[in-house]
């Protein structure tokens, strides 16, 4: 089932700004640049991203690379579907499977690199996959229960503010040595970022729990209980 056209609920700090930067970048696209080849200019940036923080290892400036991967991943994420609209080559249902399917790959090649680096534990890494895609996986429901296609959670954090917290955390490590601070916890050692990664994780499952709330008790109306006769 194509979903594309469903309502978008975005109401992000930066949405207002980001829409006017987007469109402007739409109508200066070159005619062959596609909005399939968009998608896979987002995942090239989740893949830099990722090989920016392994090579963090070696050394920590390699994660400038890893925040020029993000800004690549938002530059084919962000514009592909806003390039269709602006020249009315919507897809509604190979746009939504293309856009999406990718989207998973996506997180998990970044999380995934982001475990491998020195800046945060594995499991830590994979639990703010867990908690990302908790709320994908949600938002891809309500799209068909609901006709809503739901970009933000929080009240105002989406994507592109998850990207920028990234990019800052990125800048902090490189030019601080905060990194390098380690805590014991019943045998565990966790860094300061790995102490960050846990609190985004649980702000992602606490933002599922509220939507959830709330839709659970308007979706209870719509759809009674039955009495057995």
């Amino acid at each position: 089932m194509g979903k594309e056209k469903s309502e978008r609920i975005q109401t992000s700090f930066l949405n207002r700004m980001e829409k006017k930067a987007l469109v402007w970048l739409a109508n200066r696209q070159p005619k062959w640049m596609t909005s399939d080849l968009l998608t896979f200019i987002g995942v090239l940036g989740a893949i830099i991203c990722a090989v920016g923080y392994i090579l963090s290892r070696y050394d920590i400036y390699w994660l400038w690379l890893s925040s020029f991967g993000l800004v690549v991943n938002w530059y084919g994420d962000s514009l592909d579907g806003t390039l269709a609209r602006v020249r009315n080559a919507q897809r509604p249902i190979y746009g939504f499977f293309i856009d999406h399917s990718l989207d998973a790959i996506t997180i998990c090649i970044m999380c995934i690199g982001a475990g491998l680096s020195h800046v945060f534990r594995l499991d830590v890494a994979m639990l703010l996959l867990v908690g990302y895609l908790v709320l994908s996986i949600y938002t891809y429901i309500c799209t068909i229960i609901k006709d809503e296609f739901r970009l933000t959670y929080g009240g105002g954090f989406g994507p592109t503010e998850l990207r920028l917290i990234i990019i800052l955390l990125n800048t902090i490590v490189m030019y601080t040595s905060w990194i390098s601070i380690r805590f014991d916890l019943y045998g565990y050692a966790f860094g300061v970022y790995d102490i960050v990664g846990f609190i985004m994780s649980v702000i992602l499952f606490i933002m599922w729990f509220q939507q959830f709330a709330k839709d659970r008790k308007e979706l209870a109306k719509k759809d009674p209980k039955k009495i057995a006769e």
